[in-house]
């Protein structure tokens, strides 16, 4: 389906920018914030007199004769192509005959949310199982493992998220290749081996890793912060885990978490490449018969939203204090209306704290106040509530400024809704930054093996850019309007700027604590 972009002089900023990003934006809507490299060498807290915004207009765009009439930029959407396998699997399938490549991705409902499914406290059982899924299988030792992906030029890695566990696979589509490297997935799908050898060492790389985490205020401030918002959902502990329970994990807590979550029945599969329909087919067939057949996972509880604003303050040893403020987020849905409103809610969330100049928190905090280098919001809608969070760094001394005027243009966005002109050009950035979802064939395999995961339709794409342009100044208004409570919103400091009891949103209860470092 071929789809316009619409390129005016106030799109073409955003086009340029985002057409050199790598990163996938998943989905269109798991919106990112972008660095600000440009303003490197201005102190955090102060203001540069004449910051140069690279998203503002050209103006010297509407003087150029060659651009008068040039026609919208167009893209076709690629065809996917969808089935299920013998066992039952669905798979989504979009053939790329023009690059000599296979991407395979096995999506499992076996993120660290279901951690303590198999281990009370076992918080890390799904970075782990993931972390050594690929260290060899019941063929191949870890040596031998590592030498046959090296021989093969492959790509095999596995990684575990909230809602997900995926397993990755990139080949070139030669069978010379190919063949070999899903007979060795598998058997890696099959039958892991789980030595103790490499969970020892996969341990031992966790333990690092989360030592660095509580030199890191940042993490700090998130880990808090999930803690707070989703209490005992199973949303509230890292993926990572924690000091406490990873050294708990054991071989068999690991085996069991695979038995139970990573079989045929739990999974989803997304296939981009140099493929033929009948393939493809093949391809998910032996990758299933090879896994346990097992059951779906059970649906994640909803978590409760908070009643009141609270406030929590971690004291650190810093120059900055790491700020997040938010509350409970959106589910992912499926259907058309309520994709509409994700879309409305997408694109004031855009307006508020997009990566760019023009966002509101950006234009006010960093440009008028000179609080801060960067100031991003975000929505990550899951299986159960995701989290919207407004997240940014300041000088110690400035925290209090930084809180309460952050929270003023949350509250002025709230009662006065968003203005046509932001709206405009928000379209126009939505939209042009869309192909950049089917980039590359890896880009392509991300965005079409979410959309399995959450069971997204193909009129998530093809309807997207018409929910773009549909929206208008107050169903975008309203949307924001209805999720955002700036009565209720968690707000979480790591540093020495504790503005505890400064945070107070007007005629809000306020709940504030001062805890250590956890």
């Amino acid at each position: 389906m071929p789809v316009r972009l619409l390129m005016s002089h106030f799109a073409v900023p955003y086009f340029n920018r985002y057409a050199k990003k790598s990163h996938v934006v998943l989905l269109g809507l798991l919106l990112t914030g972008v660095s600000n490299a440009y303003a490197a060498d201005a102190p955090m807290g102060e203001r540069r007199n004449a910051d140069i915004d690279p998203n503002a207009p050209i103006a010297a765009l509407d003087t150029l004769a060659s651009l008068k009439n040039v026609p919208p930029l167009q893209f076709t959407l690629p065809k996917i192509q969808h089935f299920t396998t013998t066992t039952g699997t669905p798979v989504a399938f979009v053939a790329t005959p023009n690059l000599p490549m296979v991407d395979v991705s096995v999506y499992f409902n076996a993120g660290s949310a279901r951690d303590t499914a198999i281990k009370p406290q076992g918080f890390g059982l799904a970075t782990l199982t993931a972390d050594a899924l690929t260290k060899g299988n019941a063929r191949y030792d870890e040596e031998a493992f590592n030498q046959a992906v090296e021989q093969l030029g492959l790509e095999l890695d596995a990684a575990a998220y909230k809602d997900m566990l995926i397993v990755n696979l990139r080949s070139l589509s030669d069978s010379a290749y190919l063949s070999p490297a899903l007979t060795l997935l598998a058997d890696t799908l099959r039958a892991p081996s789980f030595s103790e050898n490499s969970l020892n060492r996969s341990k031992a790389q966790m333990m690092v890793a989360l030592a660095r985490q509580q030199e890191d205020p940042d993490a700090i401030a998130a880990q808090t912060f999930n803690r707070a918002l989703y209490g005992n959902h199973p949303y509230a502990h890292p993926t990572l885990g924690t000091v406490d329970s990873v050294p708990k994990l054991s071989r068999k807590d690991v085996q069991a978490f695979a038995r139970r979550f990573l079989v045929a029945q739990n999974a989803n599969i997304a296939i981009t490449g140099d493929l033929t329909l009948a393939q493809a087919r093949a391809l998910a067939n032996q990758l299933t018969r090879a896994m346990p057949q097992g059951k779906p996972a059970p649906a994640l509880p909803n978590a409760k939203p908070l009643t009141t604003s609270r406030h929590i303050h971690v004291p650190f040893d810093s120059t900055q204090t790491a700020v997040i403020i938010g509350q409970l987020g959106e589910k992912r849905r499926t259907d058309p209306v309520a994709l509409q409103a994700q879309t409305d809610f997408a694109m004031a969330n855009d307006i508020v704290g997009g990566g760019n100049f023009q966002a509101r928190l950006m234009a006010d905090i960093r440009k008028k106040r000179g609080l801060t280098y960067g100031i991003y919001s975000n929505m990550t809608p899951m299986q159960s509530q995701g989290s919207y969070t407004v997240t940014f760094s300041t000088r110690n001394d400035k925290t209090a400024e930084a809180v309460a005027a952050s929270q003023a243009v949350l509250q002025d966005v709230v009662q006065n809704g968003v203005s046509q002109a932001e709206l405009d050009l928000t379209k126009d950035a939505f939209i042009n930054r869309f192909a950049q979802n089917f980039a590359s064939n890896a880009a392509t395999n991300a965005t079409i093996g979410m959309m399995g995961f959450y069971g997204l339709k193909d009129d998530y794409l093809t309807n997207y850019v018409t929910r773009v342009q549909r929206a208008n100044r107050d169903t975008v208004s309203q949307r924001y309007r209805t999720l955002i409570d700036p009565q209720r919103l968690l707000i979480v400091t790591v540093g020495q700027g504790d503005v505890t009891g400064a945070s107070k949103p007007t005629g809000a209860a306020n709940t504030n604590q001062s805890t250590s470092t956890p």
